[in-house]
């Protein structure tokens, strides 16, 4: 089966996130919300610790597709942040995990079914991407 036929289940990639990586990523964006880098504020408005900014995970998600079908080919991405991508104040960090399978294959373009998991949970409800093929 080729990679992008119907049905085709594409390798999983696995991305460890840390609290550098997060410190990166801000300066790289200009977010610097502190409910990415500070437990305490974190903690105040209600979630489970620092969380990742919601465009990486997505830039996660982009480079996971480019691993499997080329970079420059991802027409549309997309899902909604159903739950946060929490990263410890370790070492280890956190792992997020992108699988795919390919639901349809027509006029050029493939239709994607993501799953986006970290630690075992789903972050993302109803991802896809469509490519070109």
């Amino acid at each position: 089966m080729s990679l992008l036929e119907a049905g085709a289940e594409l390798d999983p990639q696995a991305f460890t996130i840390t609290r550098a990586d997060l410190v990166r990523y801000a300066g790289a964006s200009g977010d610097f919300n502190p409910i990415h880098w500070s437990d305490r504020v974190a903690t105040a408005v209600g979630l489970p610790g620092v969380i990742a900014h919601g465009m990486f995970t997505m830039a996660l998600v982009a480079r996971a597709v480019d691993t499997w079908t080329g970079p420059g080919r991802t027409v549309e991405l997309g899902g909604k942040f159903t739950n946060p991508v929490v990263v410890p104040d370790d070492d280890q960090g956190t792992r997020l995990e992108v699988a795919g399978t390919v639901k349809e294959v027509a006029d050029g373009l493939a239709t994607i079914a993501l799953t986006v998991t970290c630690e075992g949970t789903k972050v993302l409800g109803l991802p896809k991407a469509i490519v070109r093929v």
